[in-house]
């Protein structure tokens, strides 16, 4: 909280105009997700769409509603939030010791180079059944998708981070004696963080895309399950209703990321 007694004029202008630009900016985001909604229903109405494909906002309320007195919607929401949240920290945390190591390595970074970039240019879904017959039909086979899907990215984006750190930067604490621990605790790891935040964010998107993937192909619950149902038995309703419901799961998620981001930020600042 800023205390305006020690604020300037200007500065106290300037947080002022920027508080009414964040609020225009979520206003007019509001206003465009309520137009959509809108124009969809009464297009629905008119009988200029075919809400047997597109389905309607009204039906996919009624659709929610009825997930949810049947005791399902909590359920299918909590088995692909679980799995999404375990294939995201697992892909995080593993991707970046991965990373780590390769670039203590300049020897193992040059070896896994090749493998990395066809690891990461290999179509994941064609792994799918590969995980069911090694893991088994369950939630462990559609983390490990989730991970096929992340952990590459999440390597090859974090050590290009720690390579392209300031070379002057190293070289100045190099001078004074510094190790290589000491040179990655100083100086790549917390210049790097902003890097480590972006793959974050990354890994939100990837790790939704392999637990869905991983639940079109097996599964008994989830938001994924409810898709592949919906579309087996032309129930379009309840698939644009498990996509809605999906949207706003990744948004929030998204936004944790985003909290963290700015919580980092400031800390950062407060250091200095």
């Amino acid at each position: 909280m800023y205390d305006n007694n020690n604020l300037s004029p200007e500065r106290i202008k300037y947080l002022k105009k920027i508080k009414r630009q964040k609020i225009a900016t979520w206003s007019i985001r509001l206003l465009i997700l309520v137009l959509f909604f809108a124009v969809w229903e009464v297009a629905a109405n008119l009988k200029l769409i075919d809400t047997f494909v597109t389905s309607q906002p009204s039906r996919m309320v009624k659709t929610l509603v009825n997930l949810y007195k049947g005791g399902d919607l909590f359920l299918h929401i909590g088995v692909t939030c679980l799995e999404t949240v375990a294939g995201f920290i697992i892909g995080t945390i593993l991707g970046t010791l991965i990373a780590v190591m390769l670039w203590w390595s300049d020897f193992a970074s040059r070896v896994m180079e090749p493998y990395l970039v066809v690891l990461n240019s290999l179509p994941k879904v064609a792994l799918g059944p590969i995980f069911i017959i090694w893991i088994g039909a369950g939630p462990s086979a559609i983390i490990a998708m989730a991970l096929a899907i992340s952990l590459i990215v999440t390597i090859l984006e974090v050590l290009n981070a720690f390579i392209h750190t300031d070379e002057e930067k190293i070289k100045l604490v190099e001078t004074f004696g510094a190790n290589r621990l000491q040179v990655f605790t100083k100086v790549v790891f917390p210049s790097n963080i902003p890097a480590m935040i972006n793959a974050l964010k990354v890994n939100v998107g990837l790790s939704w895309v392999g637990v869905i993937t991983g639940e079109f192909l097996v599964s008994k619950a989830g938001l994924g399950y409810l898709i592949v149902y919906g579309g087996q038995v032309f129930q379009l309703d309840l698939v644009m209703t498990s996509v809605i419901i999906l949207a706003v799961a990744a948004a929030l998620m998204y936004q944790g990321v985003v909290l963290l981001q700015k919580r980092l930020a400031g800390r950062q600042a407060s250091d200095k």
